[in-house]
């Protein structure tokens, strides 16, 4: 269960349009911290939630498939349970094989086309457990095979807000972390 110290505003006291959000939540995780805490500030839930998500994840120019593996990538490398308990589930839906989910770990050997490896590379780089990360030549020359620039900055910013919003659930105790999550629990103070 998530530890927050954030005021949690239940289901019953929410706004109507963040229902969906807190049910599909805590249906795939049991844990609906973040719409709850966040439900303090409606314009950041909004954003997050409609803007985002609805915008720009499940919306914009490329394919959800391609969205789904770099967010579930990036779920795995930081190590959020919470973030995969709805990401695994996720992919599935877009089309992504429990063979290919499986695989992850070494994407490069597995059942993934080109495009999906890239993709998934691209993730690796922009990963918070990647403080080195960058665009290689290389790797640009092997997303430009399957995208434009417009697509790769589209997957980019996508992945940005991914990663900055993992870092913020685990500052504010929003999420729950696998048994090897890079980051450490935050000290009692």
């Amino acid at each position: 269960m998530a530890d927050t110290p954030f005021t949690r505003t239940p289901r019953a006291q929410l706004p109507e349009q963040f229902h969906l959000a807190w049910d599909t939540l805590n249906g795939l995780t049991g844990e609906p911290a973040f719409v709850e805490v966040f439900a303090s500030n409606p314009e950041m839930l909004d954003f997050v939630m409609n803007r985002f998500y609805m915008g720009l994840f499940f919306g914009g120019k490329v394919d959800q498939r391609y969205k789904q593996l770099a967010r579930l990538k990036l779920s795995l490398l930081h190590g959020c349970r919470t973030c995969n308990k709805q990401n695994v589930p996720g992919a599935l839906q877009a089309g992504i094989t429990q063979a290919q989910v499986d695989a992850m770990e070494d994407f490069e050997s597995g059942p993934f086309t080109d495009a999906e490896k890239a993709v998934i590379a691209y993730a690796g780089e922009v990963a918070l457990t990647n403080a080195a990360g960058r665009m290689s030549p290389g790797l640009y020359a092997r997303l430009r095979q399957h995208f434009s620039d417009a697509d790769l900055l589209e997957l980019g910013t996508v992945m940005a807000i991914i990663s900055g919003m993992a870092k913020l659930s685990f500052v504010l105790g929003l999420v729950e972390r696998e048994d090897y999550c890079p980051f450490a629990a935050p000290a009692a103070a």
